[in-house]
């Protein structure tokens, strides 16, 4: 047995078995699992492993995996799980990494990266962690360049444009091209903004705000970007993301705006570089909305999805004076109405989704040993729930009427529709019984989002003696 354990010896023991080719193979997989995210309990022991067995047997592997991770290191920060065809402003979606070092090593710079990334693996193969960093940073530089040439020269050319995208290989070609370099080009100040930034704040007020501020002003004081898209710096843009990514209400983020701005006006905010932090909070509002309707779709607990589209919005209104007419008061209501617009026909449906599961069924009507649908009943629960979260939040997503009329109506529904569900669980026969109980059970899913514990408690209890009942009924009496 060694050190490391005799699970680890069997490991290497089996890796030395493999083929060179397989090995090489083996290390690309992982490793290209790794930069899109996908990695497995184990894969760093096994590359770890892998490495050593090259290493020892003088083996030459391509190790693209790891000459991408290490560029792409300064970007971890802004990139996002969601899909290559995300809204977020400043971000990069993680899948989109491979196609993008593809890009660069056949059609951007493919002497330089090859070259450039033939050394890094070098380096790394040698543990020379500092060489490597030092390779990898000449490639950033490189890449900057290349990139916002190739930028400029389709500037204006649609055809041109269209082209680059299609090389690509993102749905968001171009903005992604954009935030990388943006975000290269000023790496060393975001990595020591991260460096200084508290890991996470919890409360965001006066106290903390202002120490903040001061770093995200020497941040930019240390190097001025080139403009965005939306005019303000890359470093605020960027240092923006970094700090709400720390926040317990991301929301909260548009208090720096306030109080760079010293007011709660828009026009006032509007004048200085941090307006960016409003921009940034109401688009990922309107990106929790989608996020929400597709939650809805596919039936999905959708609670906390409401909280934060509800702080936000209650956020927004009550820290920026949003009464006039604004940019920003016109998005806030646009998605003020489009939440209300989802919500609507998902809280009107409730009621009757579980009336049909409910409804009292003539015996007849009830095949033999049947029972009600797990699923069915599995997705009414979470729309009662639903409904129950809305009603909390109803105000700040403008569904108060619609909300408050449907959960009366699961209220009293399930307050006499139960008492009718025991009583034909008492009188069950053998056929129809299972069916019957599967209601009450449902029944008191419900009631316990509805009720309460102490409710959905008491009425198992009467179940479980109708139940009862209902045996000792059946019966038959000796004369």
């Amino acid at each position: 047995m060694t050190s490391d354990g005799p699970a680890v010896e069997r490991l290497r023991d089996y890796l030395r078995t493999l083929k060179p080719e397989a090995r090489a193979m083996l290390v690309a997989e992982l490793e290209r699992g790794m930069l899109r995210g996908e990695e497995a309990v184990g894969s760093e022991l096994i590359l770890q492993e892998l490495r050593r067995a090259i290493r020892v047997a003088g083996q030459p592997v391509p190790r693209i995996g790891d000459a991408a991770r290490l560029f792409f290191v300064p970007v971890e920060p802004f990139l996002i799980d969601d899909g290559a065809d995300h809204k977020r402003l400043g971000r990069i979606a993680r899948v989109s990494l491979e196609p993008i070092w593809d890009w660069m090593g056949r059609d951007l710079m493919p002497a330089e990266a090859k070259a450039l990334s033939e050394d890094v693996n070098r380096a790394l193969l040698d543990d020379d962690r500092v060489k490597a960093e030092q390779l990898t940073r000449a490639l950033h530089d490189r890449a900057v360049m290349r990139i916002r040439e190739a930028m400029a020269a389709v500037s204006g050319d649609d055809k041109a444009r269209r082209r680059l995208v299609v090389q690509v290989g993102t749905p968001r070609a171009f903005e992604d091209l954009g935030t990388l370099a943006g975000i290269l080009a000023s790496r060393d100040v975001f990595t020591d903004l991260g460096r200084r930034l508290p890991n996470h704040m919890r409360a965001f007020e006066r106290e903390q705000i202002d120490p903040v501020k001061s770093l995200l002003d020497s941040a930019t004081a240390q190097k001025t970007a080139a403009a965005t898209p939306s005019g303000k710096s890359d470093v605020f843009l960027y240092g923006f993301i970094m700090i709400m990514s720390r926040l317990a209400s991301p929301w909260q983020l548009i208090r720096l705006a306030t109080r760079a701005a010293d007011s709660d006006d828009t026009a006032r905010i509007a004048e200085t570089p941090y307006a960016v932090a409003v921009t940034l909070v109401i688009g990922e509002v309107e990106c929790t909305v989608s996020d929400l309707r597709a939650e809805l779709k596919a039936r999905r607990p959708v609670t906390s999805l409401l909280k934060n589209i509800h702080d936000a919005a209650r956020g927004l209104r009550s820290e920026i004076d949003l009464s006039g007419d604004s940019q920003w008061s016109r998005q806030l209501t646009a998605i003020r109405t489009e939440v209300s617009n989802v919500l609507k026909t998902e809280i009107e449906s409730t009621p009757g989704r579980v009336r049909r599961l409910l409804r009292p069924r003539p015996a007849k009507d009830i095949p033999a040993g049947a029972l009600l649908d797990a699923t069915d009943v599995s997705e009414a629960e979470t729309l009662v729930e639903f409904v129950g979260a809305c009603r909390t939040y109803a105000n700040e997503l403008a569904v108060n009427e619609v909300t408050m009329r449907s959960y009366s109506e699961l209220q009293h529904y399930l307050e006499s529709g139960t008492k009718v569900l025991l009583d034909a669980l008492r009188h069950a026969g053998d056929a129809d019984r299972p069916f019957r109980q599967s209601q009450v059970d449902a029944a008191i899913r419900f009631c316990r989002t509805v009720f309460g514990t102490d409710y959905a408690g008491l009425l198992a209890k009467a179940a479980e003696i109708a139940a009862q009942a209902a045996t000792v009924e059946r019966k038959p009496v000796r004369a």
